[in-house]
């Protein structure tokens, strides 16, 4: 992938910065106009970026709408059907302190927006906060990932073809491409990707004090009690660490699971793995790659912080990673240490469900002070009681989560997504992702026809006002 040369962006950002000052993109009927010009270009463009991600990541075709076109296109009309309302003058009850007066909210575009995507998902997570930014009325630069050249390609012609450069265009490249990005001035940056490359945007940011969305990542736990349904636990999750081979940023990156359980869990998900992908997993159409051989490398290496008890096989000449469960992992090893991204499952084992004057704490405390003792993840899963689930979920923080399911979350544009801490800040989907890239703007009119003397020095009949206030 050749870089986009720093004078390219400088002309890039220039022109959208001029475009943005002419009020046309501030428009509802050129934003509802351009949505819909973006909903006809996802469609005319879905095979070829179906058949982009095939070849970047040996992602299937049911894979590919599902979890990637199907999810912005119905982000885009979700924004179609409610941009009006989101974006009009919301009137606001008014103290006496300003009587007559009348309040105000106003909407209005932060301006020229960079978004910088990931490589996992890279047409969802490049697209869906481009919704967001098209419905806010701001411009857009988008910065795909190199990792996966072809729908890298596939996006940005996509974008030459549905879009005027001077309102949306795509840059691509490495890190340095970035950097030169970075160095721009912009009113608000979308970034997504990991918690390292997190930190180094919001420093870039810090010098022009511009505003961030941060969607990073973590280690999301997935919680097995001994009351839970262990074939449909061990079928859920296995269906959400495998899904994109487990490169997914709320994928169950580890489980903390009742001894009274976990051999039990361990046959039944490798039976949801061979009824979700067949006797060989991989000869299934549905199995993911590893996205390079430098990140194979990486999940591999994991496969020798424990013992192997279910899977283990690997070939690196076509980056195949095998859903993995391992035992008697150490929770200060690599495994539990960095965020995996792969289909690597380590088991953590809690020993007693039950709380004795001075035994081990119950189950649903240890399983709290675990995860407490770690950064805030984006997502939190817990397998069993529904109660429980929700005691524990009072006790621990998480971008998001679910209780007897994994992933879905996302799926409700209804529902913010977003991290907390370590896991990101700011969060988008649905009208979450228009207010993303809005400027809530506060105004209050008063009116000319009476100036009432009580605000004015040297304030006169003060002890009235003061008991007003």
């Amino acid at each position: 992938m050749e870089n986009t040369q720093t004078q390219t962006i400088e002309r890039i950002l220039t022109l959208q910065k001029n475009f943005l000052r002419s009020g046309e993109t501030r428009a509802l009927s050129f934003r509802k106009k351009q949505l819909k010009a973006f909903a006809e270009g996802l469609d005319k463009w879905s095979r070829v970026l179906q058949d982009a991600l095939w070849k970047d990541l040996h992602k299937s075709a049911e894979e590919a709408y599902l979890t990637e076109i199907s999810m912005v296109r119905a982000e885009i009309r979700t924004h179609i059907a409610h941009v009006s309302k989101w974006a009009s003058r919301e009137r606001k009850s008014s103290p006496a302190a300003v009587f007559p007066s009348r309040s105000y909210i106003v909407k209005e575009p932060l301006g020229n927006a960079l978004i910088i995507s990931p490589w996992n998902y890279p047409v969802q997570l490049l697209l869906n906060p481009l919704v967001g930014a098209i419905s806010a009325g701001c411009t857009a630069v988008l910065k795909p990932s190199p990792y996966v050249p072809n729908v890298a390609r596939a996006v940005e012609d996509m974008v030459k073809d549905t879009f005027d450069e001077k309102y949306i265009a795509v840059v691509q490249g490495d890190r340095t491409v970035n950097q030169a990005l970075l160095d721009q001035r912009w009113d608000i940056i979308f970034f997504t990707g990991s918690p390292s490359l997190g930190r180094k945007v919001m420093e870039a940011a810090s010098k022009n004090l511009t505003p961030v969305i941060l969607e990073l990542g973590g280690k999301s736990p997935c919680i097995v009690d001994r009351s839970a349904d262990i074939d449909i636990a061990a079928r859920r999750i296995a269906w959400g660490k495998t899904m994109n081979a487990g490169q997914t940023c709320v994928a169950p990156d580890y489980i903390l699971i009742h001894e009274d359980i976990k051999q039990a869990f361990i046959e039944a998900f490798a039976r949801a793995v061979k009824q979700l992908h067949g006797d060989d997993i991989r000869t299934s159409p549905h199995f993911v790659r590893i996205v390079s051989d430098k990140a194979f490398d990486r999940v591999v290496s994991y496969m020798d912080d424990g013992r192997i008890v279910y899977g283990g096989r690997s070939d690196k000449a076509e980056r195949f990673v095998e859903p993995t469960l391992l035992d008697d992992v150490r929770p200060d090893s690599p495994v539990m240490t960095e965020e995996i991204f792969g289909p690597i499952f380590p088991l953590i084992t809690i020993k007693d469900n039950g709380s004795t004057k001075d035994g081990p704490a119950s189950f649903k405390q240890q399983v709290a002070d675990f995860v407490n003792s770690r950064e805030k993840p984006l997502a939190f899963y817990w397998y069993g009681n529904e109660k429980d689930g929700w005691d524990v979920i009072g006790q621990t923080s998480s971008g998001g989560g679910c209780i007897n399911d994994c992933l879905v979350h996302l799926s409700n544009d209804k529902l913010p997504f977003g991290g907390v801490g370590n896991s990101g800040m700011g969060h988008y989907h649905g009208k979450e992702s228009f207010l993303a890239f809005t400027h809530e703007r506060s105004i209050i009119a008063s009116p000319t026809w009476i100036d009432l003397p009580f605000r004015y020095m040297p304030y006169k009949l003060f002890a009235i006002i003061k008991s007003i206030l």
